[in-house]
């Protein structure tokens, strides 16, 4: 059974941040989207592609799409079945900036550290 967990370190929220930037109905649809991730991964079945996406290094990225832009929440996998939000962001480009990858990097490296996970 899968956890979410999400990073929080020197009182930021990168992720409650990301999201607080949507209107309601917005925030609606992305979580939503993401419980329907949490789901199929509980219950072992395949993610879509269109749902779920390997990046690099361990980072995934969860794709919303939107009437008018496409977001993207960065995560990774750590043990005892946790799933780790690092941030979110608009998509802008084709490819997924590399500065958003590195940024999941960094933070995975900063909160498994605090939280022990190294």
């Amino acid at each position: 059974m899968y956890r979410i967990e999400y990073v929080e370190l020197d009182n930021k929220k990168p992720f409650e941040e990301f999201l607080n930037a949507f209107t309601l109905k917005e925030q609606e649809k992305l979580i939503t989207q993401m419980i329907r991730f949490l789901e199929r991964k509980n219950a072992n079945i395949p993610v879509k592609g269109n749902i779920s996406k390997y990046l690099e290094d361990g980072i995934f990225e969860v794709r919303i799409f939107f009437s008018d832009k496409s977001a993207r929440t960065l995560y990774y996998y750590e043990k005892g079945g946790k799933i780790i939000f690092t941030h979110g962001f608009i998509k802008k480009t084709q490819k997924t900036p590399r500065k958003e990858i590195e940024y999941a990097k960094q933070w995975r490296k900063k909160y498994n550290k605090r939280m022990g996970y190294d």
